[in-house]
């Protein structure tokens, strides 16, 4: 069961060019492309869609440096393309994932938090 993820904040600054503002709008797209495709995270599904769900998720969480969850959906998205896993199976890594969704979304939220401190937003920057 996930505990508290933590997103790689330098990693999400470095790929925004150090725009804080910018940064809070990639959390924005992540948190509706969870919304769109954890839905599809369903172990009575066929595999090819939660793995499909799965790896698109996979690549949401690395553009914000979400590594855990990352790595908790390539796990699924293989697990869903080799060999599928019967419903109780598919069940407990699609549990993992979810477990782990939770937790980035917390971990989105303290960034969030983190961004929106003095001098870190464009706006709140002083004149030069």
């Amino acid at each position: 069961m996930a505990e508290q993820a933590d997103l790689d904040l330098d990693h999400l600054l470095s790929m925004t060019g150090g725009d804080a503002d910018l940064a809070e709008e990639v959390i924005g797209i992540f948190r509706h492309q969870v919304e769109i495709w954890a839905r599809l995270l369903d172990p009575r599904a066929p595999a090819d869609q939660w793995a499909d769900a799965a790896h698109t998720l996979k690549g949401a969480a690395l553009s914000i440096g979400a590594h855990e969850l990352a790595e908790r959906c390539r796990v699924a998205e293989e697990a869903g393309r080799d060999l599928p896993p019967s419903a109780a199976g598919a069940a407990l890594i699609l549990n993992e994932v979810k477990d782990e969704i939770s937790a980035t979304l917390e971990a989105c939220s303290r960034a969030s938090h983190q961004l929106s401190r003095p001098g870190r937003r464009a706006s709140n920057a002083p004149n030069s």
